[in-house]
């Protein structure tokens, strides 16, 4: 649902006058229209409030997740180079 009204037309709307006053039904159904914008307002607050906490989280798990497992990649790394290393030089000293 789009959003209907804007602070302008809501600051600029005029009712017409009858006899005792504004026109109640023309009253109600503009207040209609306000109170569904106030509404699909609210629920696109706590949407975005969600997704806002959803992506927070993600963020979080993000930045720990590299550190612990960058930490145990470089160690597999460094484990993996320092057997390389045994097998090529060590072959080249028996030699």
């Amino acid at each position: 649902m789009a959003n209907q009204l804007n602070g302008k037309d809501i600051l600029e709307k005029s009712f017409k006058t009858s006899m005792r006053g504004y026109n109640q039904e023309e009253v109600d159904e503009f207040l209609d229209v306000i109170i569904q914008d106030y509404e699909f307002f609210q629920q696109e607050i706590v949407r975005l409030q969600q997704e806002n906490d959803r992506v927070k989280k993600q963020s979080d798990n993000t930045r720990i997740r590299p550190s612990t497992s960058n930490h145990q990649v470089n160690y597999d790394i460094l484990k993996r180079l320092s057997n390389l290393e045994k097998a090529v030089f060590g072959k080249k000293y028996e030699d």
